[in-house]
């Protein structure tokens, strides 16, 4: 007899409690849309920031937490990481419009579950939710395929992108002045210095082989067009 997919509230002392963490509204409210018509999962809380989203986590004490990798005034990978060391036993689901290719490896070493597109925001959330759930892993066979590759084989893949190559504060500031965010801005939205935002600036020319700053505005620009 095969299991059913929807976990009977009988066989729990609840349903899964999901906080959502995302800066769109209409996300939050389309996911606790999702989630009221499932037997097994519903939403207890929702967040646009990491100081919202830690604050809901130490009142609610959600089972799995949905986290977006741009939120207000800050960045979902930060976020899981602080997850990760405040509550270490939390999963961490990541639904997001970045391109899984870049964030999804960097989300799992963050602490994440898994990774999941928005576009592909149907009931492959609720799978994902309830396979993490069960302790296991969910990403998208492309990603699954490209992290085995990279276990099995010797040498580097000299086709990978150069920005593979930045940290994950360093992805960020690349990103931000992709958005044509100033180093002012930048600061203000990561919480550093501007001397700060131009030490990274340095360090992202540097693994970049890029000389110019204007050639890495360039460059950034056409990154984020792409994403």
């Amino acid at each position: 007899m095969s299991e059913n997919p929807e976990i009977k509230t009988t066989f729990r002392e609840s349903k899964i409690k999901v906080l959502v963490v995302d800066d769109h509204p209409i996300i939050r409210q389309g996911l606790a849309l999702l989630f009221s018509q499932k037997n097994d999962m519903k939403v207890c809380g929702e967040a646009d920031s990491v100081e919202t989203a830690l604050e809901q986590i130490a009142v609610l004490e959600p089972d799995i937490a949905i986290v977006d990798i741009s939120l207000k005034n800050s960045n979902g990978l930060e976020l899981i990481k602080q997850i990760k060391s405040q509550n270490k036993n939390l999963p961490v689901l990541v639904l997001s419009v970045h391109d899984e290719s870049i964030y999804a490896e960097r989300a799992l070493r963050a602490g994440a579950r898994g990774y999941i597109m928005k576009e592909e925001l149907t009931d492959n959330v609720v799978t994902a939710i309830r396979r993490i759930m069960r302790g296991k892993l969910y990403l998208s066979s492309q990603i699954s395929e490209k992290m085995l590759d990279k276990l099995v084989t010797p040498f580097p893949d000299i086709s990978e992108s150069p920005v593979e190559k930045l940290s994950d504060r360093e992805l960020e500031v690349f990103r931000l002045f992709g958005l044509g965010m100033s180093t002012q801005e930048i600061a203000d939205k990561i919480h550093v210095s501007p001397k700060t935002v131009q030490s990274y600036r340095v360090r992202i020319k540097e693994k970049m082989n890029i000389e110019k700053t204007s050639d890495l505005l360039k460059y950034a620009i056409q990154w984020v067009s792409k994403e």
